[in-house]
């Protein structure tokens, strides 16, 4: 019975001691406190309509600044009136009830950026969208970012290469650069800026695939894509469809570029496609005119140059210093009826650098990809291109251009000289090598390879019916022939005369049976088939 008494005293101590040295940390604790008085602003909901909300007091709140309702519902600032604030909603607004609660946030939108968001599909706001959990991310940055200022910005001078032959031979595009890809509804934009991403495997490349206003579908399909060409890891895609709200589609390329930029500052290189700005100005023109801003030409509002031009601006290569890395972008816009010259395309084409044009009409001939050469330019590209495109494809754009004006003059049934006929069945075979299939990017070397046997006119005899099958037969036998010349090239280094004849006598014995066979069917009087 002693025993336990004494047991239960012992007990009763230990407990009154924990107790005594909890009360004297609490005390501790709030003896360094400094408890003051803060402002909580809170305003009331006057009208909730589609998408977007007009909310009455909060006399201190600044443009863009974010906003939470109740239900943890966020909207973005977009008009301060004197009486009222418009805001446009980021989540859907079915919730939403006229006289509830707002709150300020004392902040602008902000997105989560890292090396998590890595292999990972999300929406604007950074909110996880492939089930895959959480994004890990070591810190947020602001959606609207200045860009860099022009002491900040290197030459464009390192090429990136899309594994397309037509876009890297005749209209090349530069790390840094802003190269406009345009055409109407499937011609195969989206297409062209895949391929550019699947080229970047090896490349050390990070691409950020950004659809604002798309079907849930064909985004889907872009996913599905990546994955199965295994470029997913190296890739972040940010999705706004036409399902979302017109705000989180404005703010998707915004929060696409600052992703983009976490990288750049580390002096890596970037890739963004922007699929694409057409839905981004429109849905930026509902918000507006649900707003009730004054609207202008085509009822966008007066701003819409400004607000692609401070997202393309973002696009550059930093000077070596502050880190060299690079941001290019591949912005989309959609012509109708092949009218270049409409509000937001030429918006777009005097922002960018250059623009790749995209025909119905080749593409209904099926010439693909459908790039129309003679409206298509890159203005900085020249200066970026590999020193052996030069040497191999230094006139051929000429050339090309030349021969599609004779083409159209000799459908006439004119009749021809020599010299005219040996350019038009030589810009035949041209077409015909710049023709590629989707989702075959092709290495810098297989390219010259390729153009060398046409511009060489090693394929002068060979029917155009057959020019893609010998074209398979040629880049195999280069891949095997010469992989020590493969890898220069592909390094940057200068084609050299004795290598462009070493190429042409290795190729030569690809294309020989289809000469032979070709020399037979001319002796039988089976007349060679032109394109």
């Amino acid at each position: 019975m002693n025993q336990e008494a004494e047991a239960k005293k012992v007990e009763n101590k230990d407990l009154q001691t924990f107790l005594d040295d909890t009360f004297d940390t609490m005390g501790k604790v709030l003896d360094e406190q400094n408890p003051e008085l803060r402002q909580l602003e809170i305003g009331t909901v006057q009208f909730v309509g589609r998408d977007i909300a007009r909310v009455s007091g909060l006399p201190h709140i600044r443009a863009e600044e974010l906003v939470r309702f109740a239900g943890n519902y966020m909207g973005l600032v977009f008009n301060i009136d004197p009486t009222e604030i418009g805001v446009i909603l980021l989540d859907p607004s079915e919730n939403l009830q006229v006289g509830s609660e707002v709150q300020r946030t004392k902040r602008v939108l902000d997105v989560p950026v890292g090396d998590g968001l890595l292999g990972r599909v999300v929406d604007p706001l950074g909110r996880p969208l492939d089930g895959l959990g959480e994004v890990n991310t070591v810190m947020r940055l602001p959606v609207e970012r200045p860009a860099p200022a022009v002491m900040d910005r290197a030459p464009v001078v390192v090429p990136l290469q899309t594994g397309i032959k037509v876009i890297d031979a005749l209209i090349p595009v530069g790390r840094g650069q802003r190269e406009l890809i345009l055409g109407d509804r499937m011609t195969g934009k989206t297409a062209i800026a895949i391929d550019t991403i699947i080229n970047q495997k090896e490349t050390g490349i990070i691409s950020i695939y950004c659809a604002t206003g798309k079907k849930s579908a064909d985004v889907a399909k872009v996913i599905a894509e990546l994955r199965d060409h295994g470029v997913m890891g190296s890739c972040i895609v940010v999705v706004a469809t036409g399902e979302d709200t017109p705000g989180l589609q404005f703010i998707a390329p915004y929060a696409a570029t600052s992703m983009g930029e976490y990288f750049v500052e580390q002096g890596r290189d970037v890739l963004i496609i922007y699929d694409d700005l057409t839905s981004h100005a429109r849905a930026y023109r509902e918000v507006s005119l649900l707003l009730r801003r004054p609207p202008g030409r085509e009822a966008f509002p007066g701003d819409i140059f400004y607000i692609h031009s401070r997202l393309l601006e973002r696009s550059t290569h930093m000077r070596p210093e502050l880190g060299g890395g690079s941001l290019t972008s591949l912005p989309i816009t959609e012509t109708e009826a092949q009218d270049m010259s409409s509000y937001i395309p030429t918006n777009l084409i005097s922002i960018t650098d250059g623009q790749i044009y995209l025909s119905p009409v080749l593409f209904s001939k099926g010439i693909l990809p459908a790039v129309d050469v003679g409206k298509s330019v890159s203005r900085v590209g020249g200066k970026t291109q590999l020193p052996a495109y030069r040497s191999v494809a230094g006139d051929l754009r000429l050339s090309y251009s030349q021969f599609e004006e004779l083409e159209s003059f000799s459908r006439f049934g004119t009749r021809l000289d020599e010299s005219t006929k040996r350019i038009l069945e030589r810009g035949w075979r041209v077409r015909e090598i710049l023709k590629q299939g989707q989702y075959k990017p092709l290495r810098a070397s297989e390219q010259i390879a390729s153009l060398l046997s046409v511009t060489g006119g090693a394929l002068d005899q060979v029917p155009i019916e057959k020019i893609r099958e010998v074209e398979g037969h040629v880049l195999e036998a280069f891949n095997q022939e010469l992989p020590e010349l493969r890898e220069r090239i592909d390094s940057g280094k200068k084609l050299e005369m004795i290598d462009r004849d070493y190429i042409m006598g290795k190729i030569k014995p690809a294309i020989a049976p289809f000469e032979e066979a070709e020399e037979a069917n001319a002796n039988n009087g089976v007349p060679e088939k032109k394109n």
